[in-house]
């Protein structure tokens, strides 16, 4: 990630009239942040910014996706609303018990409005069809909403754009696990500058939800290219850590190479 303000601070910036008209509508004081539920490794630095801490709070008041949609509307907040074709919000199930979140969207995305229906989307659909899942069972969304010029990182005020958005989808789902694809969502969201090589393999915490960061679907597209199955059984690993943390059973899989 670049330097300069961290997720959190542009996430409290981006929520301020959020939180004003929560405060008019009557919410009093901020609550406690979620409890942890699974053993997790704590974020580093850690995560203690207020505003957003009220935001993924259990008591916060139950919202919509339908309803944050709406709110995020033809979005114009940063310069990527000029050059998008289709917004990509999100897709799933809304009371999904595990979300993967990506980094932003590609041309395939920004062509459909959907995330990850592309190569890297067929990657991920394997992934999670392996795990004994449908697509239709998790949600899928993206730090930013739409799809950065010739697929570069999200700059900070795109991100400060989605931030909210984000935050908001997380709360509004309540997931038991949240999985971050690839270097960027998990750096981003952790507030580090970590390697996923180094951050992904165990649970972090994200304001109560245990957080698994892997490896981007794109990655994996890449390394299948070179002819090697490593980051793959890397990732199984991870998925099943995932699997027996939300007590599902762990498909067995053959390891020959």
């Amino acid at each position: 990630m670049k330097s300069g303000k961290s997720f959190h601070t542009i996430a409290a910036a981006s929520l301020k009239e959020y939180v004003t008209a929560l405060q008019e509508s009557g919410l009093d004081g901020i609550p406690v942040a979620m409890a942890g539920a699974a053993p997790v490794v704590p974020a580093s630095p850690t995560i203690s910014t207020p505003v957003v801490e009220m935001l993924m709070s259990k008591d916060q008041p139950h919202e919509s996706l339908e309803r944050i949609r709406k709110d995020l509307g033809e979005c114009q907040h940063c310069k990527l609303g000029k050059a998008r074709k289709n917004l990509v919000f999100g897709v799933g199930n809304p009371h999904a018990r595990l979300v993967f979140v990506g980094e932003g969207p590609g041309a395939d995305e920004d062509l459909k409005g959907e995330p990850f229906v592309g190569a890297a989307g067929q990657i991920l659909n394997r992934i999670i069809t392996a795990m004994g899942l449908k697509r239709e069972d998790v949600y899928i969304c993206n730090v930013v909403k739409c799809r950065p010029p010739g697929n570069r990182d999200p700059e900070q005020d795109e991100i400060a754009a989605c931030a909210s958005f984000l935050l908001r989808q997380l709360q509004s789902i309540r997931p038991e696990v949240v999985v971050a694809l690839g270097k960027f969502a998990a750096q981003t969201l952790l507030e580090t500058k970590e390697p996923i090589s180094r951050l992904r393999g165990k649970f972090r915490d994200f304001h109560g939800i245990p957080f698994m960061p892997t490896y981007h679907p794109s990655y994996l597209l890449r390394r299948q290219g070179e002819g090697s199955m490593e980051a793959f059984w890397e990732v199984w690993d991870d998925m099943t850590q995932v699997l027996r943390l939300l007590k599902l059973p762990v498909p067995e899989k053959n390891r020959k190479r």
